[in-house]
């Protein structure tokens, strides 16, 4: 059986703050998506809609397409006065928002941008969690994304609730059916950085509502993020695996680099890795 074509993407952010430098890039390395996070340090869920659609404008004449807001939503405490154990990467506060509706803003600004996908997480991560605290936010997430018909895609994170792809899995598991535009972002570097790879159960629960996956690699031992292929997760096992179980016909392949010390290059050499590791799977990027 063929697998899923892999619509590459790259997250906006990871190869430099400004629009010229992703634009550039994509041209360089015949990308045609950019998954968008933050333009010149500033969040887009921190922007007013007047400047999200200047971006939108911006991609859209440089033929580039954005399949998903790569939102900060619910990467924030759930209790008042909680606080994340460690750093949180491209942390938010909710605050920054020009509006008092920071869901109902998110979803405008995905519209603007084209986008038919926005991701969110599970809250920083506390103690007593249990799947079943998120439902109230997520029956809103849902009304919202019905409203503008856009997917969901909630992210394993590791300074959230829901950091290995066990704890996502336990969430899709323990719930009641999910809705259909709420999906599980599996992120096997995510998982692999908690020293939790993926079991086959987990791969298999998850797998036939995937439609969005993130991409990085790790030097276990050194415990840092590098390119896509430099590292010690097992891609193309994990790939192949993952993919095997996915029944949507593509998926978006998103290459999330996380070296900011040599952004634009390192995720150079992911795209390049990606392309490799596509081809000794078989499986076809679009």
């Amino acid at each position: 059986m063929a697998l899923p074509r892999l619509a590459l993407a790259v997250i906006g952010d990871e190869i430099g703050p400004s629009l010229a430098e992703m634009i550039s890039f994509c041209t360089e390395q015949d990308v045609r998506r950019l998954d968008m996070r933050t333009v010149g340090g500033r969040n887009l869920l921190a922007m007013t809609l007047d400047e999200v659609a200047a971006i939108a404008r911006t991609l859209k004449s440089a033929g580039i397409e954005v399949p998903t807001f790569v939102s900060p939503l619910l990467k924030w405490p759930a209790i008042d006065g909680a606080s994340a154990a460690g750093p949180v990467d491209f942390a938010f506060d909710p605050k920054q928002c020009p509006q008092k509706d920071v869901l109902a803003h998110a979803f405008d600004i995905a519209t603007a941008l084209g986008a038919s996908r926005i991701r969110v997480f599970s809250h920083l991560r506390h103690p007593g969690f249990a799947p079943r605290d998120l439902l109230g936010t997520f029956d809103r997430l849902m009304e919202l994304a019905a409203r503008h018909d856009i997917i969901v895609e909630l992210e394993n994170e590791p300074v959230c609730n829901l950091g290995s792809i066990a704890e996502l899995a336990r969430f899709f598991r323990e719930l009641p059916p999910p809705a259909a535009r709420l999906r599980p972002l599996v992120d096997i570097g995510n998982s692999y950085a908690m020293a939790a790879p993926p079991a086959e159960a987990d791969i298999a629960l998850l797998a036939p509502r995937v439609d969005l996956i993130h991409l990085k690699d790790r030097d276990i031992a050194a415990r840092r993020t590098v390119s896509l292929g430099d590292g010690n997760v097992p891609w193309v096992k994990e790939l192949r695996r993952l993919l095997a179980g996915v029944e949507a016909s593509e998926v978006v392949a998103s290459i999330e680099t996380h070296c900011p010390a040599d952004g634009r290059n390192a995720t150079a050499r992911s795209v390049q890795g990606l392309r490799r590791i596509a081809g000794e799977i078989g499986a076809e990027i679009v």
